[in-house]
């Protein structure tokens, strides 16, 4: 055992190495930029050998239950232990219970943080195999020992970085079992002891230097945390949804209970996990996270404003990240009231009145007693905090809107974050991420539209949607956005198709149609057909022949572009008998068009069931009443 001056030698070499890798690490130069980190490694070589050789007895104890973290080619297959390399998937207990820690257990302590460090030091110099030997090794010396205090820490975070070397190595089955297992030792040694543990960088400080209880609690709480960090980036990358959103608000709320985050990283992973409740339904949950994100961005936004000022480049991160976060709010308040379309709409697709009615009464009772109950379970911060939260929350509902007036509330929140992502999405220098907003904003006018009973204010709305989007279509170069503009043509034709069904059925109601009445159902229908035609034009090849067979992600636009191009010619209203022949033709031809494309590739059926059944009928009925027409039109002999 090592004595007096070389123990006292150990601590200082052991401090210096941390100081080296910590602090001055960071100031070496570009063209050495190991410099400190390799005379680190230098100082733990040196206090291993201070150390001295292990006693035979702990080496005895040690060797007896080492097998299982030692290489897969190294290790015998004759126990009956895992023979993969990788810890059990729960901690065993330790072989007996010591009063206290005795001398094998703090030598085996250091020897173990010391290749700890070691471990670490490889691992930050692109040195990941011999990371890993050191990682196992520090795994060994205190399998004995690993549910001591003064061990358990240790074993935690070894295994954490095992759990991200392997996860760089895209093995992610293997992490997975290092940090499962870390998180079973945890909850282990909470469950059977509790207190505080030993920190890793205690085995090297003088008593009088050693960490309060309550810093050591922090430390081993953040240990854990990062734990579960990073497992649910293993169970992301193993496609287990659910339990990587579980983990990762468990974790972003460990994070703000210990203090132990950076407020702009904290905030964009909470934005992010609401779209996974977003997606999944839970509004409720959904809007926490984002009022959690922008409480805890505002924190930035306050320093920043408080402090120096910032680097430009930092400026603009900070307003990026602001704008990512309004993003996640605009789709918030969006799905929204999509979602309460969809609880709403008849068969048509307007609002049914008996569907709202039976919503309204029931839903009180229902929704305050889902949200109470599950609320506890998701709530972020500490009180203070939460109140800010809960501030927030209360400018949007987490409830589906049930009228205009309603969805109206919900719509000027999406507005406004709209507004706030543009500040920094500009179509200059950020085309796509704009023109994405702008479609967003469109799509909330289309919900809004949806609750309004006045036919000519939602011509309005669709008017508004009309005048964001066709700037955009008429700018954007094809051979580089062919996509985008596929998307802003097909929605323009659509929406003019929407505007225009609307004058007709306002124009129904009228004794006569006036003049003015026609030209604007005659115009919007020519606007709608522009536009189909050109998203049908953007799918020909170089030739400008349109393609046989259609990818599968156009084939059902393409297909309900030509039925509303034939039924657009159809409400056309003609100055006389001849051009309506003629709109006729043009709406059989592209019936027919269809109907062909469908018997020639049937698997085209599913994708377009309902429209194919009409244009069929169609293309029965339209020889007739164009022969009738022809008929009144031919003079008689």
């Amino acid at each position: 055992m090592a004595g007096e001056a070389e123990w006292a030698a150990a601590r200082l070499k052991f401090g210096a190495s941390l100081s080296l890798s910590q602090v001055e690490s960071r100031r070496d130069p570009e063209n050495d930029p190991y410099r400190s980190k390799y005379r680190a490694r230098e100082l733990l070589e040196e206090v291993k050998a201070l150390l001295g050789p292990r006693d035979d007895d702990e080496e005895d104890e040690e060797d007896e239950e080492d097998d299982d973290d030692r290489p897969p080619q190294d290790r015998p297959r004759h126990h009956g232990g895992r023979d993969d390399g990788l810890p059990d998937e729960t901690p065993e207990p330790p072989p007996r219970r010591r009063p206290g820690p005795g001398p094998g257990l703090l030598r085996a302590a250091r020897l173990a943080a010391v290749e700890y460090q070691l471990g670490l030091n490889h691992t930050d110099t692109e040195e990941p195999a011999a990371g890993e030997e050191h990682l196992l090794r520090c795994l060994r010396l205190l399998r004995p020992h690993r549910l001591r205090p003064p061990c358990v820490a240790l074993v935690i975070q070894a295994q954490n970085n095992l759990g991200i070397l392997w996860s760089e190595r895209s093995e992610i089955e293997t992490a997975q079992t290092y940090l499962e297992s870390a998180e079973a030792l945890y909850n282990q040694y909470m469950k059977e002891i509790g207190n505080p543990p030993l920190d890793p960088c205690e085995h090297f400080l003088p008593e009088e230097e050693k960490l309060s209880e309550q810093e050591r609690s922090k430390r081993f709480e953040k240990a854990y945390t990062h734990t579960l960090y990073y497992l649910a980036q293993v169970y992301q990358h193993l496609n287990m949804t659910e339990k990587a959103a579980q983990y990762c608000h468990t974790t972003l709320k460990r994070q703000l209970e210990f203090d132990g985050y950076h407020p702009v990283e904290w905030a964009i992973n909470a934005a992010t996990l609401s779209q996974y409740y977003l997606n999944e339904q839970c509004f409720m949950e959904s809007r926490h996270c984002l009022s959690a994100a922008s409480v805890i961005f505002s924190q930035t936004e306050q320093i920043s404003s408080a402090e120096s000022p910032q680097a430009e480049q930092d400026q603009q991160d900070l307003h990026q990240r602001k704008a990512e976060i309004a993003r996640c709010w605009i789709k918030y308040c969006l799905n929204l009231l999509q979602n309460a379309r969809k609880s709403l709409e008849d068969n048509i697709g307007e609002l049914d009145p008996d569907k709202q009615g039976e919503l309204k009464a029931r839903r009180k009772s229902e929704e305050d007693e889902k949200e109470n109950g599950r609320k506890k379970a998701v709530l972020f911060g500490t009180s203070d905090m939460r109140d800010s939260i809960l501030a927030l929350e209360e400018k949007v509902s987490c409830t589906s809107p049930l009228d205009f007036q309603e969805a109206r509330e919900v719509f000027l929140v999406g507005q406004n974050y709209v507004s706030e992502a543009k500040e920094y999405f500009q179509v200059d220098g950020h085309v796509t991420d704009h023109i994405e907003i702008v479609q967003d904003h469109s799509a909330l006018f289309k919900a809004l539209a949806f609750f309004e009973d006045d036919y000519e204010r939602r011509c309005k709305m669709h008017k508004r949607r009309i005048d964001m989007l066709e700037p955009l279509s008429a700018d954007l170069n094809p051979q580089y956005y062919l996509l985008i503009n596929r998307q802003l043509q097909f929605e323009l034709a659509e929406t003019f198709y929407e505007m225009m069904d609307l004058k007709v059925a306002l124009a129904n109601k009228l004794e006569e149609l006036d003049p003015h009445t026609v030209k604007k159902i005659n115009s919007l229908a020519q606007a709608a057909i522009k536009y189909y035609r050109l998203f049908l034009d953007s799918l020909r090849g170089p030739d400008r022949a349109f393609p046989e067979q259609l990818e599968e992600d156009v084939l059902r636009p393409a297909m309900v572009a030509k039925f509303h191009i034939a039924r657009l010619y159809g409400k056309l209203i003609p100055g006389e008998g001849r051009k309506e022949l003629e709109n006729m033709q043009t709406s059989l031809a592209y019936y027919t068009a269809l109907v062909d494309y469908c018997e020639k590739h049937p698997e085209a059926v599913p994708a377009v069931e309902t429209e194919l059944e009409l244009s069929r009928e169609m293309v029965g009925l339209l020889p007739t009443r164009m022969e009738r027409l022809r008929a009144k039109l031919t003079p008689f002999t």
